[in-house]
């Protein structure tokens, strides 16, 4: 038989408008949280960043912390 494994999770703080606006663009979705939203978010920005070349990393990442009220 084969153990569940519990999962763990931390907290981060974003700016409340922030949180507004990624609140309104999920509604439409299939995320059911803010948290679900920005994990996916985190994930694909990780895949993406581990699969470029060093020189290439920094690109992309910016602007797309721009867009999410950031930068």
């Amino acid at each position: 038989m084969r153990k569940m494994q519990k999962r763990k999770y931390t907290t981060i703080t974003i700016p409340q408008p922030l949180f507004a606006k990624i609140q309104a663009k999920i509604r439409s979705t299939g995320f059911s949280s803010v948290s679900d939203y920005v994990t996916y978010v985190l994930r694909e920005t990780m895949v993406e960043l581990e699969s470029k070349k060093p020189s290439e990393r920094g690109n992309g990442v910016i602007e797309k912390l721009r867009a999410l009220g950031y930068a």
